[in-house]
């Protein structure tokens, strides 16, 4: 376990911009995911991002005025994240610290939390748990919850957009479990570009019906748009915001959740 921290820190610590200019290089999942948000958060109200890497999401909303807090695993995207603050003219608070030991910063509680990081990164099912359960500790009752996964099926789309993939990864044992993960309905729980916990569409709703809430949405982040992605950048403006209204109103259809690579779950908490 231990060693598995020390991995996925040191992954982000090295180049924290590199995650920071993965939402420019793949755009539609930011911008398909805080169209989803902004249903329900409005300014003023504060925010906790934990595991918010270099500071996208809280950044973005401090500019919409949501006090904003960030905790990362990582000190590169904790500092990082204050620097893109300092730059947009905004304030933020931001803490390193594994979202397993949350409660050590005595943060209190907020009226929105975003969890779109560590459920990536946490391959023990205790430990997703126990994530999701801190998270809803800093929750104000009443308040929402935002809940990200990578999907089971975004290996297959990573092959299907960049040639030259699939032979390697169909006859690598380990990429092997992921693709007959897939087919039996499981979660892949193993090694990628750190310990990675891929999750099943169909595992998603189960998993979160445990904790006290009340759902609000299930969607892929990036829509429709992530197996076409970037032949679409290369579009007309006028062509491209038409897939993107499309794809905003396909967001909550259930048949079309694995053409996305991440999925996020949205719950109301209801003590």
């Amino acid at each position: 376990m231990k060693r598995d921290v020390q991995t996925v820190k040191t992954h982000y610590d090295e180049n924290p911009e590199a995650e920071w200019l993965r939402l420019e290089r793949h755009p539609f999942e930011f911008i398909l995911t805080t169209y989803m948000m902004d249903r329900f958060i409005r300014p003023g109200e504060s925010i906790l991002d934990i595991g918010g890497g270099p500071g996208r999401y809280a950044v973005h909303y401090a500019k919409l005025g949501c006090p904003a807090t960030l905790v990362d695993l990582s000190d590169g995207n904790a500092s990082f994240a204050l620097e893109q603050a300092k730059k947009a003219d905004v304030s933020i608070e931001a803490y390193a610290k594994n979202c397993l030991e949350l409660e050590e910063l005595g943060l209190g509680q907020f009226d929105h939390v975003f969890l779109m990081g560590p459920l990536y990164h946490l391959t023990e099912r205790a430990d997703q748990t126990r994530a999701v359960q801190l998270a809803l500790n800093h929750l104000k009752p009443g308040g929402c919850l935002y809940v990200s996964f990578i999907l089971a099926f975004a290996g297959i789309l990573f092959d299907l957009k960049y040639g030259g993939n699939i032979v390697r990864d169909a006859s690598n044992p380990e990429t092997r479990l992921l693709i007959d993960a897939i087919s039996a309905g499981e979660d892949y729980r193993g090694a990628a570009f750190t310990s990675v916990c891929f999750t099943h569409q169909r595992n998603i709703l189960p998993f979160m019906e445990q904790f006290p809430l009340i759902k609000l949405s299930l969607f892929g982040q990036e829509g429709i748009l992530a197996p076409n992605e970037a032949d679409l950048l290369t579009r007309e403006k006028a062509e491209l915001d038409c897939w993107i209204s499309l794809a905003e109103k396909y967001l909550e259809v259930p048949e079309l959740l694995s053409l996305s690579e991440h999925a996020m779950y949205i719950g109301r908490k209801n003590i």
